[in-house]
């Protein structure tokens, strides 16, 4: 009868031999693939305007639209947004506002990807790449949606965003936790730009996999005068935001289920 193969980071707790003895072939063990169903991708940016962020999973139960959004959302909206409508509040606490407490297969497929690790007890030697549909970005109003699309992503011309992971630095662990830098090459927009992101890797039991939270925070205004030149000024199409100094920050993140590579990574928990 064969072991199961250990989840990503499970070798950091019982150690190089245990790992050896009970772990598939390297090649197999070390490679993991995003399961799309269960991996979202979402922005925000701040100060948020009750209304700035979207997700690729809106069939999420714990994730809401913002205001002035479209018919047919089910919204109760959190304490700190009633008396807040609009409001140029900056908030860099909430981020994501919405963030998934559990995962489940309701996901957008708008995420791929892979990772694969050479050194699960230190985390060197980790590479990857995931890859975003921007057109599944979904704000909870459409108009807004399609002009993210059509004007902003341009995704007819675009229709990727790809984050090349390059390393995996101060990493950190408590119990089966693990916390880091993702140092990469963020692609987008047909420009690319180093970044690193602050990220979280741990077991997720009900998920049947390996969770991988990760966030790129950037200044606004540097940030879409690189992936948008000419961004700063007038005719720019975050004018409003960007130009006149209003939004501060962008973040993206992705909030993945990870699988060893193979046909069980096509398949969910029973």
């Amino acid at each position: 009868m064969m072991r199961p193969s250990p989840s990503l980071w499970q070798c950091v707790g019982a150690g190089a031999l245990v790992c050896l003895l009970t772990a598939a072939p390297a090649q197999a063990q070390n490679r993991w693939v995003v399961d799309s169903k269960w991996s979202l991708a979402w922005w925000q940016v701040d100060p948020h305007l009750n209304h700035l962020w979207a997700t690729t999973c809106p069939a999420e139960p714990s994730w809401q639209p913002g205001e002035g959004r479209s018919s047919g959302w089910n919204v109760v909206s959190p304490r700190d947004l009633k008396s807040n409508t609009f409001a140029n509040v900056s908030d860099t606490i909430h981020v994501p506002l919405y963030p998934r407490m559990t995962a489940r297969p309701l996901c957008r497929e708008a995420v791929q990807g892979h990772i694969v690790v050479a050194d699960p007890v230190t985390g060197r030697g980790t590479h990857g790449e995931v890859i975003i549909r921007p057109d599944s970005l979904v704000m909870g109003e459409e108009r807004r949606a399609q002009y993210a699309r059509e004007m902003v992503f341009e995704t007819m011309r675009y229709p990727e965003i790809r984050f090349q992971l390059d390393s995996l630095v101060n990493v950190t662990r408590q119990a089966d936790t693990l916390r880091g830098t993702a140092v990469g090459i963020l692609f987008l927009h047909g420009y690319e730009m180093p970044v690193s992101a602050v990220a979280k890797v741990y077991p997720d039991s009900e998920a049947g996999g390996t969770r991988v939270l990760a966030r790129i925070r950037e200044p606004a205004r540097p940030f879409a005068a690189h992936f948008w030149p000419g961004c700063t000024y007038r005719g720019c199409i975050f004018s409003l935001g960007v130009r006149t100094d209003i939004w501060k920050l962008f973040f993206f993140g992705v909030d993945l289920v990870l699988r060893p590579e193979g046909p069980q990574s096509r398949t969910a928990p029973q």
